[in-house]
């Protein structure tokens, strides 16, 4: 496969909006690998660099230039002509928002994620004892 991704790479450099890059998941990109939730390898991960998503499709050269041809800038803060009317009513409200709520908004979030995390860990404890 690697042969096939170097090709892909090569024939994206340079594009404006799409970025076709590998990172080494061994060494200095180990953090970055860990913080997206790669496991195993090749892994390959597509869309907006804060919320990479897995790529299931086939792993040959045309497999994966095909699926690039139909990437590209996303909704979001950098582009909100790409929105539909809920996505950009909902980026306005998010966006008209100051630093300290936002801010307050994200924290609760963790908050609620990170009782889930640890709840779940501890059904999974009890499992694993009542299991054993």
């Amino acid at each position: 496969m690697k042969p096939d991704w170097d090709k892909l790479m090569k024939e994206y450099e340079g594009s404006s909006n799409i970025l076709i890059a590998d990172v080494d998941c061994t060494a200095g990109g180990k953090s970055k690998c860990e913080e997206v939730g790669v496991r195993g390898y090749p892994t390959i991960k597509y869309g907006d660099p804060d919320d990479l998503q897995d790529y299931k499709g086939g792993r040959s050269f045309s497999d994966l230039s095909s699926f690039a041809k139909g990437l590209g800038p996303a909704c979001g803060p950098a582009n909100p002509e790409l929105c539909d009317a809920a996505k950009k009513k909902m980026l306005d409200e998010f966006m008209a928002l100051d630093g300290t709520k936002r801010d307050a908004m994200i924290k609760e979030k963790e908050d609620e994620i990170e009782k889930l995390e640890s709840g779940f860990k501890t059904f999974v404890e009890g499992l694993q004892k009542y299991l054993t």
